[in-house]
């Protein structure tokens, strides 16, 4: 168990601070993320290139040190090193908050274990800014990430999550996007609800609402630029139907063998046809062996 009392002063060792900065427009910046970067010892940045330029627009001379996923193993114990010894870091991504699909999070997982502790300062991020603007459902939401980049992978993830009737979200590039969209129609409903944000916060933000099947039509029509979050809603009623009708002229060991031709392993496979019959997997797995 770990019990963090942030703000404690009798504490030698410093902390560990995770800033949001902004994702397009610096007026997004917070007072308190100033502060901080301003109090802390060492900045700790993805890209100190890009992040050099917001330091000096806001006129901050703290030492800045790189950390990234090419670094992380040589530079992480080194920053944990340092905040035992007193000195407090501030951790920094390129945009947005850090930790989210970046190597920060290992940085936090090593203060945890070693009683450092780290205190978030709120600011910008990219999921939750479409989220509020996409028009769709944002009482239940799954945040994903970037999907695989693989074809098989790829749709094999989208299938696992073609049932679940929660909003998702994603991030995609302006090179991937087409083939994302693409999986996406092979797998659910053209008619399901998306909306595709680019550019967020920045003079060419745009975000374009409809379905599965239009918003793929208007990036035939209109080349991908610049990085995209998508959010997606949920399965429909219709779409939740017709997932049931599909496989209830297969056996047990028919509807496996439909996972297993889709290129899953057997494992997999006997997991997926259980939730489709919303039955237990071992149940499926003692019945198939029976026979």
């Amino acid at each position: 168990m770990n019990i963090q009392n942030s703000y404690r002063q009798d504490k030698a060792a410093g902390k560990l601070y995770l800033v949001g900065t902004p994702i397009g427009n610096l007026e997004d910046m917070t007072f308190r993320a100033i502060r901080i970067l301003k109090e802390v010892q060492i900045i700790a940045a993805e890209d100190t290139r890009q992040t050099r330029k917001l330091l000096t627009h806001f006129e901050i001379s703290t030492r800045l040190v790189s950390y990234h996923e090419h670094n992380k193993q040589a530079s992480g114990p080194e920053l944990i090193r340092l905040l035992q010894a007193g000195d407090s870091i501030a951790l920094v991504s390129d945009a947005g908050l850090p930790a989210i699909c970046d190597p920060g999070s290992d940085l936090v997982k090593q203060a945890i274990e070693a009683h450092i502790d780290v205190i978030p300062i709120p600011g910008a991020n990219a999921a939750l800014s479409a989220l509020i603007v996409s028009g769709i459902s944002t009482d239940r939401f799954t945040f994903l990430g970037f999907l695989p980049r693989e074809r098989k992978p790829l749709l094999q993830e989208l299938q696992a999550l073609q049932q679940g009737k929660e909003t998702l979200i994603f991030y995609e590039s302006p090179h991937r996007i087409v083939k994302t969209l693409e999986a996406m129609l092979e797998v659910w409903s053209p008619s399901r609800q998306m909306c595709m944000m680019r550019e967020l916060t920045k003079k060419f933000e745009e975000a374009v609402r409809g379905t599965l099947q239009e918003c793929y039509d208007y990036l035939k029509e209109n080349p991908p630029q610049g990085e995209y979050c998508i959010v997606v809603e949920g399965s429909t009623a219709s779409e939740t139907e017709a997932a049931i009708v599909w496989w209830e002229a297969f056996s047990p060991e028919e509807h496996v063998e439909h996972y297993t031709t889709q290129g899953l392993d057997r494992k997999e496979a006997i997991k997926r046809a259980a939730a489709d019959r919303q039955m237990p997997k071992r149940e499926l797995y003692n019945y198939l062996h029976q026979e």
